[in-house]
């Protein structure tokens, strides 16, 4: 048992989410001096990349669309778990961390990784294919919930501000729990056909054939190696987080710039898992990251920030400000007419990454 195991424990894949573990650990809640955040960076990196070998490896195990599904749902229960945390701390500064975060989690899946996954399927295949059902039943749940969730609270009277009063954040709070629930069962169950991939001909692909799944021993233990690499980037990502916010601030830039930093770090994974799905032809593989993980990170998110107001002091700002809201709805209008015919070239994707360069550039300069 344990000669047969000493390969696996060889591989860097293995390797390196220890040692991320060992090293948030180590620099928990501590000050890091500049040569001590030079490899916590690099180790997050590494850390990052076995991630997605992990996820892979589950997903050839589990098959689509639950190999998407895990690795969305992973990342973003370990995100929640950082907003909380982060919300516990206190500071006027956590008034919108929720609302920062679950948005910029939306514009970069929306716009930044959709973008990139249609730009590079279509210019290497000619065109990006894929389920225009699936795909738009993920587009309506995200902008349903996006807009109960960040765009009504600028609108209620019941509190002043952009805020929920308690039976209006409960009331969000459960929708956003009953809709992301019926979307899982809807993908994974009722009508799984329409989240796979499929072919040049239309026919959708029930099983990749180049490769052998591994074993269900293998991809366990891949599970597990994930939970760790994803605890180790997300806790090693807060932890250079003083850092970025001193470069931050050091530049001049708005702290909401710091949150996109932490954001795009966190959803490193997906990005690169949806990438190397577009450039293998199954884009409806990496929609289902990108618009997944959208999904879970407000589905997720409310439920839990309304569970912790609870027992937290200070305002909850979940309501978005007017420049957000227009990248918002143009987010859901340019999405709706990508998605409705099912497929895709360079130009759909161009018009993505603008947008999402459009979030970035008003982040920077408000």
């Amino acid at each position: 048992m344990i000669d047969r195991l000493r390969p696996l424990m060889a591989q860097w894949t293995t390797l390196v989410p220890l040692l991320a573990a060992v090293l948030l650990i180590l620099t928990w809640g501590r000050d890091l001096p500049g040569g001590i955040v030079a490899v916590v960076t690099l180790v997050l990196a590494g850390a990052v990349l076995a991630a997605v070998h992990h996820a892979e490896v589950v997903a050839h195990r589990v098959g689509e669309p639950f190999g998407s599904l895990v690795l969305a749902v992973a990342v973003t229960i370990i995100e929640v778990a950082l907003i909380v945390t982060l919300m516990a701390d206190g500071g006027d500064k956590s008034a919108t961390l929720a609302r920062d975060t679950v948005f910029a989690a939306v514009m970069i899946t929306c716009n930044g990784v959709v973008g990139l996954s249609l730009l590079v399927a279509s210019l290497r295949h000619g065109t990006a294919l894929f389920n225009p059902e699936g795909t738009g039943a993920a587009l309506a749940t995200v902008a349903t919930l996006a807009t109960l969730s960040l765009v009504l609270p600028t609108f209620t009277t019941s509190k002043p501000g952009p805020e929920f009063s308690s039976v209006q954040l409960t009331f969000a709070a459960v929708s956003s729990l009953t809709l992301y629930g019926l979307f899982v069962a809807t993908q994974t169950v009722r009508h799984r056909d329409y989240f796979l991939p499929i072919t040049r001909q239309g026919e959708v692909i029930t099983a990749e054939e180049h490769a052998e799944a591994p074993s269900a021993r293998t991809a366990l233990i891949s599970l597990g190696l994930l939970g760790i690499a994803l605890i180790g980037v997300v806790g090693l990502a807060k932890g250079v987080s003083p850092t970025i916010e001193s470069g931050v601030a050091a530049a001049g830039l708005p702290h909401a710039v710091v949150g996109v930093i932490i954001a795009l770090l966190v959803l490193l994974p997906e990005t690169i898992a949806a990438l190397r799905s577009a450039r293998r032809d199954r884009v409806q593989t990496s929609l289902n990251l990108a618009l997944g993980s959208a999904m879970a990170s407000i589905g997720l998110t409310i439920p839990a920030v309304a569970l912790a107001s609870l027992w937290l002091s200070g305002p909850l700002v979940l309501g978005l400000g007017n420049t957000h809201m227009v990248l918002l709805a143009l987010t859901v209008v340019v999405s709706g007419l990508t998605v409705v015919p099912g497929r895709a070239t360079p130009l759909q994707g161009g018009v993505h990454l603008v947008l999402f360069a459009a979030y970035l550039e008003l982040a920077i300069n408000p």
